[in-house]
Parts: C-alpha cells; sequence; structure tokens
C-alpha cells in the first residue's frame, strides 16, 4: 500500500481528517506533568490517549524537542514509539538541504525516529527531494502555501502568469510518481486551497491552521479534501492539547471530538 493509500484508508477507517499536533512546551504544562521524571513525553502520552479515537494523524514539531537536548529527543523516539500504526505519524522537521544531507535527514526520520511521513522545504528542488521518496509507503509533505502572515513574502510571486505556490503544487505532482507527495497547505487561505486541490487532485494535504491560528473550518474542508471528501489532514495543535489546565485528559479528549465533528460535519455538507 503506498503512501496516498494509506492515508485514504486510514481516513475511511477513522472517520476523521484530524490530525492532532504535538507541539509539546513544559512551560505551558500543568505542574504536576512538569514535576514528572520525563515531562515531554508524560504529557504526548496524556494527549495520545485523550485523542486516538479521534484522530487520523499526529503531527509532531521537533523543534518542540530539540531545545530539550538529549531529554527532547529521549522524549521524540518514546512518543513516535508509542504511537500506534493505526495513525499517520508526522515528523514536522521542514527539512531541505542537499542530496546527501537530504540522505542523512530521511534515514534518521523514516528509520531512525520511525515517521510515516515528514514535512519538507522543496526550494532547493528534486535532487534534494529525491532521498525522501524512496519508498512508496513513506509520505513527503512540501511545503506549498504556509498559514503564516509571512507566507505573502515569497509564496505569493508571480512571474504574471502563476504564482510561486502554483509551481509548487505543479512540481510535486510530477514528482509523485510512487504516490507517496503531500502538499502542506494553509486553512488560513481557502480561496488558494481550492486553486491548489485542483492542480494536485490526487495528492494528500496536510492542513495547518484551524485551530489558535483561526483559519476557516469550513472553508477550508471544501476547498482542500478530494472529490470523496478524504486525502486531507486539519493539524490542530494548541487548541487541543492545552484545551484546560486542570484535566488535560478530558479537556483534550472533548477537544478532539469536537473537532473531529466540526470537520465530518464540514464534509457531509459538501456532499
Amino acid at each position: 500500500m503506498n503512501f496516498r493509500e494509506r492515508v485514504d484508508e486510514i481516513i475511511r477507517r477513522k472517520n476523521s481528517l484530524l490530525c492532532v499536533g504535538l507541539d509539546s512546551d513544559i512551560g505551558k504544562m500543568p505542574e504536576i506533568i512538569r514535576s514528572s521524571e520525563n515531562p515531554l513525553y508524560t504529557f504526548n502520552k496524556t494527549i495520545i490517549d485523550a485523542t486516538i479515537d479521534f484522530a487520523a494523524a499526529f503531527k509532531v514539531n521537533l523543534a518542540f524537542y530539540e531545545v530539550y537536548g538529549e531529554l527532547g529527543w529521549r522524549a521524540l523516539k518514546d512518543t513516535f514509539n508509542y504511537l500506534p500504526d493505526s495513525v499517520i505519524r508526522i515528523a514536522d522537521a521542514k527539512r531541505g538541504d542537499i542530496g546527501n544531507t537530504a540522505r542523512m535527514y530521511a534515514r534518521a526520520l523514516f528509520d531512525g525516529l520511525g515517521a510515516d511521513a515528514v514535512t519538507v522545504n522543496p526550494y532547493m528542488g528534486f535532487d534534494a527531494a529525491e532521498p525522501f521518496l524512496q519508498d512508496e509507503e513513506k509520505g513527503t509533505f512540501f511545503l506549498c502555501l504556509t498559514s503564516n502572515p509571512g507566507a505573502k513574502d515569497f509564496q505569493h510571486f508571480s512571474n504574471g502568469t502563476k504564482c510561486l505556490y502554483e509551481r509548487i503544487a505543479e512540481t510535486v505532482k510530477k514528482w509523485n510518481v510512487r504516490a507517496n507527495c503531500g502538499l502542506v497547505v494553509g486553512a488560513t487561505r481557502p480561496n488558494e486551497l481550492a486553486t491548489i486541490r485542483n492542480i494536485a487532485p490526487d495528492v494528500p494535504f496536510l492542513i495547518p491552521g484551524i485551530g489558535a491560528q483561526g483559519g476557516d473550518l469550513v472553508a477550508s474542508v471544501q476547498s482542500g479534501t478530494d472529490s470523496q471528501g478524504s486525502l486531507a489532514l486539519f493539524n490542530s495543535s494548541r487548541a487541543i492539547i492545552y484545551a484546560s489546565q486542570d484535566d488535560v485528559f478530558a479537556a483534550a479528549r472533548d477537544a478532539a471530538r469536537q473537532t473531529r465533528q466540526q470537520l465530518n460535519q464540514a464534509r457531509q455538507d459538501n456532499c
């Protein structure tokens, strides 16, 4: 089963478009978790247990672990080991470098960490992307149109015919010979999201920005899913994992359940 098929299968089996982002910050955790031996892993395990019934994927942002050195790397590995095969395990690393370096990044993230998918910057072109695309079962989400305000500085650049983000989508579609390419497109840009979906109708999308960043959930589902209401993973991090300081498990579970319901309602309304 290639990566695109697996994304579609998990979305259908779990009836979910939700991706839970594990942007875990020790400073934002309850005191009882901060005082544990490995608070990052303790927190992540609590969030995973709370949300696993509602999530199709989990996205682990490496920056929130690298900053803590050895403790962070241990928590990172423990987290990926704990995540079950029933979800897509995404390493949000945003790598992108020349071929030799890219090969090492791919080995570290896929083989060493055990990720099912990674995020990659396509700026350096195919030779930097190719090492991530060797295994059809492993996915690579290329940054296309991100959800942050500064995306307009480069990604909207136009040559008078098309914008850079459109060129990226067209190029990644050509790279997708093993059906293991994906695109990162922000929920804060639903109109452009529809354009990109038209360019790449069969490519999985990773769509951040529906939670704390305030992206339009309904419009993004309508624009970002494929013709079958699938092939899109909508990431929510802070709105779920920091839903409460009092009862982390119950609050995260409720937030994940509600977000999945909202996503499913939006795709049902779009049918």
